[in-house]
C-alpha cells in the first residue's frame, strides 16, 4: 500500500488542533494494491467524534467506567506498515463498533503521482471484539472487505483469510510504541481535547 503524510491540521479555536489526520471526511476510492487498509483495536475510550478544539469544561471529555475502572479507550486505525492514521477518544464503557464510522471517515491516503486522496482501504483487519453485524454492515456499505475472525456464536466464514487476520498484531505494536508515552498511557489530561492533541502530536512523530 502506498502512503504518505497528509497535511498537518491547523489550529482550531481555543488552543485546540483542528481536523485529525486525513482531513473532513469524504467519499474515497477503493486502491487496487494489495495490503490491509486499516487495523482497528481498542484500548482505553469512548466512540463518539474525536473531540475538536474549543477544550471547554464539561461536556463529553471522554471518560466513562468500564470493568476496568474510569478511564478512556483509544479506538486506533493503522495502515498496512503499522502506522497511525485515525484515532478516536471515547469513554471506557463504549464498544468498537461505535467508534467505527468515525475511523472510517477519516485518515485518507495520499496516493503515488496524480489522483485524490484515498480513503477507503481494500480490507480491514479486526480482532472479534469487531465482529457484530453493525460493524461488518458498515464495512459492506463503504464497499470494504472485512477481516474478522467470528464469534463462538457466530457461523464461521468459509473464506476467512487466516493470515491477514495475524497482521493484527501490527496495530497491538503501535499501541505498545504510543503508550510509551505517559500522557497517553496515563490520560492525566482533564480536557478530551488536550489528550487527543498530545495523542497527535506523538502519531506525527511516529510518520516523521
Amino acid at each position: 500500500m502506498a502512503d504518505g503524510i497528509l497535511a498537518l491540521p491547523p489550529l482550531a479555536a481555543g488552543r485546540g488542533l483542528g481536523a485529525g489526520p486525513g482531513g473532513a471526511p469524504g467519499r474515497g476510492e477503493r486502491g487496487r494494491g494489495a495490503g490491509l487498509g486499516a487495523a482497528l483495536r481498542r484500548r482505553h475510550v469512548d466512540p463518539s467524534a474525536p473531540p475538536r478544539g474549543g477544550g471547554e469544561k464539561g461536556g463529553d471529555q471522554a471518560l466513562g467506567r468500564s470493568r476496568g475502572g474510569w478511564g478512556t479507550k483509544l479506538h486506533l486505525r493503522a495502515e498496512g506498515g503499522g502506522k497511525p492514521l485515525a484515532w478516536v477518544l471515547t469513554g471506557g464503557e463504549r464498544h468498537e463498533q461505535y467508534a467505527l464510522p468515525a475511523l472510517l471517515d477519516r485518515g485518507a491516503v495520499r496516493r503515488p503521482g496524480r489522483g485524490p486522496a484515498r480513503l477507503r482501504p481494500q480490507r480491514v483487519v479486526g480482532d472479534k471484539g469487531s465482529s457484530s453485524p453493525t460493524a461488518r454492515g458498515n464495512l459492506r456499505r463503504r464497499g470494504i472487505g472485512a477481516v474478522i475472525p467470528t464469534r463462538r456464536d457466530q457461523r464461521p466464514h468459509p473464506r476467512f483469510d487466516r493470515a491477514a487476520s495475524r497482521q493484527r498484531n501490527r496495530v497491538e505494536r503501535l499501541i505498545n510504541r504510543l503508550r510509551q508515552h505517559r500522557a497517553i498511557a496515563t490520560r492525566d489530561d482533564k480536557l478530551a481535547a488536550t489528550s487527543y492533541a498530545g495523542l497527535t502530536i506523538v502519531a506525527i512523530l511516529l510518520w516523521l
